[in-house]
């Protein structure tokens, strides 16, 4: 069965780019009717917070992006430790104690030699009576022993991959605090959770690579492994500076829609173009993971606002009743309101302008001075309230009677006296729904 998983910090709140790597693996298990694990990264006691895991939960149901079960890291920490046994039984896992200092002072060392910056594994010419000496001094940490081999995979997105791990540091899988990383987490995680398939960032290529080793050194079997292009802003200027601003709680605040944002992540940075769609189960059928490229992928949060709009303008009444009902307007005008309105707004929450506009009546118009005198005289004209459909078509055939005015001179200003905007829905059934007449300008 296919299985898939994201697997989020509870560090911060979740943004774009996590997104995006949650939506592939969604889409993945979901059209192959698998598997969808969230898997809570939280082995960091100081930085994991409850309230960030709350937060995951929510913007993923907001987003429609259900999960069938919830794994905690921290609830599989003997796991993690068998694991370490295992490979330590395997003489793949060795204990080194240089401190951060001294690593970077190696690597600088190395770099001015012209070398490449990967660690020398001097902790393998420790003797026993070095190691206790060192423990007694500071806490030693875990590193995996590559195979200093090429690791080669299929990449579902890059195609042939492969690292030298020659080139490659021996990664760390346990701190001297005894904090288990992420690298070691994920891959008995993986393996355990037969996950099949692992879509992320390009920037973790040789994370995989290292992972590979580890996963067949632990007895596993190594999951389809898809790269996706990383993120930058409209200019190609990195987007990690702005993501502060990009994160889903903030983009919900703004009003962007749930599938107006899966609509364009679903096809960014693939040969396809972007396609408005009107569901998650539209986005699962047309999704391949194949069509996706490797090279940087330019987002556009502006993208977002003419995509929401499409799609609140595409919906039936019963899809927005209840945001209705919830501004006061009566449930005998609703049907009539959405149907004025839904073309006319950029937001959900632009919908409670547009109400106050009706029933309070319009701010007062900027009327060119010409204007003014002439709308003063066309008020005189409109017919008692309240209004009806063919109120609009009457009131203006009797003010170009009465004043010669047509076209453009003759509706503007009206618009501008009932509405106190340049544009809007049809004044026909803006009418009918006025709780109050117009104010004199």
């Amino acid at each position: 069965m296919t299985t898939t998983r994201f697997a989020p910090s509870p560090t911060g709140f979740l943004h774009v780019g996590n997104l995006r790597t949650a939506l592939f693996n969604f889409l993945i298990a979901r059209k192959a009717g698998g598997t969808f694990i969230l898997r809570l990264d939280d082995t960091d006691p100081e930085r994991s917070k409850e309230h960030f895991v709350d937060a995951i939960r929510e913007d993923l149901e907001w987003l429609g992006l259900t999960w069938d079960r919830v794994e905690r890291q921290s609830q599989r920490l003997d796991r993690y430790a068998a694991a370490a046994d295992t490979l330590r039984g395997k003489d793949r896992l060795y204990e080194a104690f240089e401190t951060p200092t001294e690593l970077d002072l190696k690597r600088k060392k190395q770099l001015n030699m012209g070398k490449p910056p990967v660690y020398d594994r001097a902790a393998l010419d420790l003797t026993d009576a070095d190691r206790d000496r060192l423990r007694a001094e500071r806490g030693g940490h875990w590193r995996f022993l590559l195979d200093r081999d090429r690791i080669e995979w299929q990449d579902s997105i890059l195609g042939a991959t492969s690292i030298d791990a020659a080139s490659v540091s021996d990664p760390v899988l346990i701190r001297g605090d005894g904090q288990v990383l992420y690298t070691l987490a994920s891959v008995v995680d993986d393996t355990e959770m037969c996950v099949t398939h692992v879509v992320r960032g390009a920037d973790h290529v040789t994370n995989t690579a290292t992972q590979i080793q580890i996963i067949e050194a632990l007895g596993g079997t190594v999951p389809n492994f898809a790269h996706h292009s990383l993120l930058t802003g409209p200019q190609g200027e990195a987007l990690s500076k702005r993501l502060g601003t990009l994160a889903l709680r903030d983009l919900r605040d703004q009003g962007v829609e749930p599938m107006a944002l899966l609509s364009l992540l679903a096809r960014l940075g693939s040969a396809d173009p972007v396609e408005l769609r009107g569901s998650v189960d539209e986005l699962i059928e047309g999704f391949d993971i194949a069509r996706f490229g490797a090279a940087p992928t330019k987002f556009d949060v502006n993208d977002l606002f003419p995509l929401t709009a499409r799609h609140l303008a595409a919906q039936p009444f019963a899809a927005v009743a209840d945001d209705i009902r919830a501004l006061g307007v009566p449930d005998a005008i609703a049907p009539a309101f959405w149907k004025a309105v839904h073309e006319n707004i950029a937001a959900r929450a632009d919908m409670a302008e547009w109400w106050a506009v009706f029933r309070d009546g319009a701010p007062q118009p900027a009327l060119d001075e010409g204007d003014r005198a002439f709308v003063a005289e066309a008020l005189a004209l409109l017919p008692p309230h309240p209004y009806g459909p063919e109120t609009w078509g009457a009131w203006t055939a009797a003010v170009k009677e009465k004043t010669g005015r047509k076209g453009k001179a003759l509706f503007m200003p009206l618009r501008l006296a009932v509405t106190g905007r340049a544009r809007g829905p049809e004044m026909a059934d803006v009418m009918p729904l006025l709780q109050q007449p117009p104010k004199p300008a």
